[in-house]
């Protein structure tokens, strides 16, 4: 008697499909159990960039002194730098990837978090943040012009050192262009404060431009150098504190040829002879910021080395300090990225708060389990068998393991409308999965193989009809329903051509 194989070779493609994701999932070894915090970003040219630190990298002990979680590495590095001064100290940092060892008199310029227990990545309706719809104001894109417009707002809003960051080019049904800002952890007020404003700088003598902010007329932009950048004390003034800030920028040789032609034909201040008789104006979306005055030794000369200047003001020093930091810091970042090409309007502004997400999540996780285990009950209990129960909870469980590997490999957030996907796949596999069940049991006229054929020419008809009709959906609603439609068909396409096929193998040795 001829024996046959424990598992063909369609429920081994399966247990290796589980193998895999469930290693993209959790990792080797697995992330749960590395300790520390994860570094979620790293400010740009600052003193943590320079020193090593990287993005997802996992900090494990600060001078030999492990860290478990956020809130412990939080306060052992403030206590380390709260009485420095202007002091620089060294701090020893081991992490999974080096040891670094971090040489300054303030806190390093990182954000971090909680080790994550998985490789998932979740979108802002189950991490909690800010969403914005955004078109041209009176004006509509082409593709290519979209195109510029996402790509100037997200280095823009990198420049800001902002984390969980996603800034795509979308569209609806009739054609109409849109950009989608998703910012994790952002209020609607700072969303909106971030893209409402076109960000324009330009720097004039009289009305000339001599230049504007963005790569055509800067070369480079001190940030996070004390030798260039810096902010004086905060000085009293009037019932508060003003603190002044400047730092050097480099411009490109066009626009110090500019600069030289136009100081040329101005003539020396009467009043004041050290100095132009006309100074550099500094404008911001066509708003004076700020007025420096040109020596007189730079009339009709080259140069490339500028000093842009402003100031901050608040009821406290402190206030006025971090007044002074944050305007620096945008004022830097407007030079860098330029002004963005269009004035935008804001056609949707949503919002949801991390606890609502995470409420979400766990609401969403117990039905499913629940759907699932009530169905193999009943399954149970109508074909009186255990082994084709226990198959059917298997694979329905599988099909989402499967579906979140597939979603780690290829780094799609998961968000809401993600997560109803997988619950309608998991909804249509348990119908075609019952079909197989019950094309299994139907009597003796054609054989058990030629049944199994008969349920997968229903399955594939009811996948093609599926995924016709998911296909409008990754553009409808501006693309915000393009979660739901990709995983919904990432999902059964799975199905169809891993999960089904196992299932029915399992079935067929079941009824043999």
């Amino acid at each position: 008697m001829k024996l046959k194989p424990n598992f063909t070779w369609k429920i081994w493609i399966l247990i290796i499909a589980i193998l895999l994701s469930l290693i993209s999932v959790f990792g080797i070894p697995p992330v749960a159990l590395q300790k520390g915090v994860l570094v979620t970003s790293v400010e740009p040219n600052s003193a943590a960039f320079e020193a090593g630190f990287k993005e997802k990298m996992i900090i494990t002990a600060v001078d030999g002194q492990s860290v478990k979680d956020a809130n412990e590495f939080s306060e052992l590095i403030s206590n380390k730098f709260r009485q420095t001064g202007n002091e620089s100290i060294a701090v020893i940092f081991n992490t999974n990837l080096a040891e670094i060892v971090y040489f300054s008199n303030k806190l390093p310029e990182i954000t971090f978090s909680d080790n994550l227990p998985s490789n998932l990545k979740f979108g802002l309706d189950l991490i909690g943040g800010s969403r914005a719809l955004v078109q041209a104001e009176d004006k509509k894109l082409s593709s290519e012009e979209m195109r510029d417009l996402v790509d100037t707002t997200q280095n823009r809003l990198n420049e800001f050192g902002l984390t969980d960051l996603k800034v795509r080019q979308v569209s609806d049904l009739e054609g109409n262009q849109f950009m989608l800002v998703e910012i994790a952890g952002a209020t609607p007020q700072d969303l909106e404060s971030l893209i409402s404003q076109q960000g324009k700088f330009e720097a004039k003598i009289g009305d000339e431009i001599v230049f504007i902010g963005g790569k055509r007329d800067i070369a480079s932009v001190c940030r996070g150098d004390s030798t260039c950048a810096r902010i004086d004390s905060p000085r009293q003034s009037g019932g508060g504190y003003v603190a002044r800030f400047s730092f050097g920028i480099t411009l490109s040789a066009d626009a110090a040829k500019r600069h030289a032609e136009i100081t040329e034909k101005l003539d020396v201040n009467s009043s004041n002879p050290q100095y132009l008789e006309k100074p550099l104006d500094l404008y911001l979306d066509d708003n004076l910021v700020d007025t420096l005055l040109i020596s007189e030794g730079l009339k009709g000369r080259v140069t490339t080395q500028i000093s842009v200047s402003g100031s901050g003001a608040g009821a406290t020093a402190e206030e006025a300090f971090d007044d002074a930091e944050e305007k620096m810091h945008k004022l830097q970042t407007l030079l860098i990225t330029g002004s963005l090409p269009f004035k935008l309007e804001i056609v949707k502004l949503d919002t949801i708060s991390p606890a609502l997400g995470g409420e979400f999540l766990r609401v969403i996780i117990i039905a499913l389990l629940t759907a699932i285990g009530v169905v193999a009950l009943v399954v149970f209990a109508r074909y009186k068998k255990m082994k084709s129960s226990l198959a059917l909870l298997l694979t329905s469980l599988s099909e989402v393991v499967i579906i979140l590997g597939i979603s780690v490999v290829i780094k799609w957030n998961l968000d809401l409308p993600s997560i109803a996907g997988i619950l309608i796949v998991v909804g249509t596999g348990i119908d075609q999965q019952i079909i197989i069940l019950d094309e299994s049991r139907r009597g003796a006229f054609l054989s058990l193989k030629q049944r199994m054929k008969r349920a997968f020419t229903i399955i594939v008809g009811a996948y093609f009809t599926s995924v016709v009709a998911m296909l409008p959906l990754l553009w409808a609603g501006a693309g915000l329903l393009k979660g739901f439609a990709f995983t919904t068909i990432i999902g059964i396409t799975t199905g169809v051509l891993i999960t089904r096929p196992a299932f029915a193998d399992m079935i067929r040795r079941i009824e043999e």
